[in-house]
């Protein structure tokens, strides 16, 4: 750990905030929640997502437009015409853009169109891959890998601060096990580590950790209350239509009662969800001003 020089805690109070936008920005009082489909489908469907999600108060947008799966035949992203789509929806809703890069030649195009770029865990330790981004001007998600330690995770971290980039965000998404319940194990004594460790903000990814929708909710609450400075989500309008991970992805109405979940756990551990105060009335208010209950069973 000690040649993690740059990022290692100097004194206990040190904290980096990573700025997305001027309104976003992750490590501070406030609770980041990025939400979107694991791909980039089309216009309507991330048009849908955009528009529920940023009245609940999530307050980036996720979405693969380069994806990394597992067979070569899986449907592997819309590249660019994906970007762009991103692209129109955050000048329309305000909300960050944050989306996978995969090779060096990915940089620059996403760049154009993101506002951050995300390093997946298959990539934790392509280090050329990490010296790129380390010399982008682009805020940097780095998943931890599928059987990373600590450390390691934290030297690549160091790769892109000691090419250059400071604003690096860490993501603990689970590890690889012996057990198949879950598609991971989230490791949330790695978050608390690395909160005490590092000056890195530290996020949570519990959908990859879970693999299956009905778990999500309580692993986000958990990892707020383990200290995260926020979490990354999949939700999809039809979940089960979703062309990558669908089983584990969260409905939007889901995604809209895990909002107003997330509240009371935000303000037990001192942080705020920002505007989530008026979550609950921006979900179940109908654009005609009247009131629509939610029903329970969408929500797993």
């Amino acid at each position: 750990m000690l040649e993690a020089k740059l990022a290692m805690k100097t004194q206990p109070g040190h904290q980096t905030v990573v700025h997305l936008s001027e309104q976003v920005a992750i490590g501070g009082d406030l609770l980041v929640v990025i939400g979107g489909p694991c791909s980039v489908e089309g216009v309507d469907q991330m048009e849908q997502v955009a528009r529920s999600l940023s009245a609940i108060a999530v307050t980036a947008l996720r979405g693969g437009v380069y994806k990394p799966r597992t067979s070569p035949y899986s449907f592997q992203g819309m590249g660019i015409d994906g970007l762009r789509i991103l692209a129109s929806l955050r000048e329309q809703y305000g909300m960050p853009v944050v989306t996978e890069v995969m090779a060096i030649a990915q940089i620059e195009p996403a760049c154009a169109y993101a506002d951050m770029l995300q390093i997946g865990s298959r990539n934790m330790q392509n280090f050329e891959l990490l010296k790129a981004v380390g010399q982008a001007d682009k805020p940097v998600l780095l998943k931890r890998g599928l059987a990373a330690t600590v450390e390691e995770f934290v030297m690549a971290a160091e790769y892109i601060l000691a090419h250059g980039n400071p604003n690096v965000v860490l993501c603990e998404r689970g590890i690889r096990s012996f057990d198949t319940f879950t598609r991971n194990v989230l490791d949330l004594g790695a978050v608390i580590g690395l909160k005490q460790l590092t000056h890195l903000p530290v996020i949570v990814d519990p959908s990859h950790a879970a693999g299956k929708r009905e778990l999500v909710p309580n692993l986000a609450k958990a990892a707020i209350a383990a200290g995260a400075d926020g979490l990354i989500i999949e939700c999809h309008p039809v979940p089960e239509q979703s062309v990558s991970d669908a089983r584990q992805a969260l409905s939007l109405e889901a995604m809209a009662e895990l909002m107003i979940s997330l509240e009371p756990i935000a303000a037990s551990v001192g942080r705020s969800l920002g505007d989530s105060g008026n979550v609950s009335e921006a979900f179940h208010r109908t654009p005609g001003g009247d009131r629509t209950v939610i029903p329970m069973a969408m929500s797993v």
